[in-house]
């Protein structure tokens, strides 16, 4: 497992060890430096992080251990309301995992010519950009997530659930809002469990496979099943704008 420790400021997390339930997957809607994710952090007050970061080379900046915690997850009372439940300290509760990553991409133009715009008005390279079969919160063009971040993913999950005895069982429901999520009941989820308002994680048709993979009776070929190749077209692009 390659991690790299970053220095990170003790004022920016909080230095209490609490029994972790969960852990949720997010995308930082940003470019490539795990290390800058924390110093971006670092730049607030407001205790917003996770412990650790994941570049597309899999690279796994920590910032601080799994055992403390950091707000991650911005859930609103309301929102346990809404569900009929009662208020969960889930950012306590839970672990976060961030992968740098833009997110939702827009087409401009078709064929030779089309290109992969970012919200922030950049251009993502074609070979970098999955295509869903179904439209994943209106969006149907998504930055991919690399191989290596998702086998560092994996990693950490099977680690953490080890540490502490975190089921691994793969849900459908975790790419929307869940009663399951917000009761805490332990497992894994996406930002997208507990906010109807984020796009962390999408549906990666490689990353389910990988969460399905872990429970699985048969081991299952992470980017080689068929349900992957149909759900993902993979672009290519002799341009390298990146």
């Amino acid at each position: 497992m390659n991690i790299k420790q970053i220095p990170f400021g003790a004022a920016h997390y909080f230095n209490e060890e609490i029994p972790k339930r969960q852990i949720y997957l997010h995308h930082t809607a940003g470019n490539d430096n795990a290390a800058g994710v924390f110093k971006y952090w670092e730049q607030t007050t407001e205790r917003v992080a996770t412990c650790v970061v994941i570049d597309s080379q899999g690279l796994i900046a920590q910032g601080f251990s799994s055992a403390k915690w950091a707000y991650h997850l911005g859930v609103e009372t309301k929102v346990f309301n809404s569900q009929g439940l009662r208020y969960e300290p889930l950012d306590k509760l839970s672990i976060g995992i961030e992968l740098c990553n833009w997110g939702a991409l827009t087409k401009v133009g078709e064929g030779e010519d089309a290109k992969y715009i970012n919200y922030v008005g950049r251009e993502v390279p074609a070979d970098q950009v999955t295509e869903l079969k179904n439209p994943y919160k209106g969006f149907k063009y998504w930055h991919s997530y690399t191989d290596a971040q998702i086998e560092s993913v994996k990693e950490l999950l099977l680690l953490w659930s080890d540490k502490y005895k975190i089921p691994l069982d793969y849900n459908e429901d975790i790419w929307g809002l869940t009663a399951r999520a917000l009761s805490a009941q332990p497992g894994v989820y996406t930002h997208n469990s507990v906010r109807k308002d984020k796009t962390d994680v999408y549906p990666h048709p490689k990353l389910i496979e990988m969460l399905k993979s872990l429970t699985a009776k048969e081991p299952i070929l992470v980017g080689e099943s068929k349900s992957a190749a149909k759900e993902s077209t993979p672009k290519s692009s002799a341009k390298n704008k990146k």
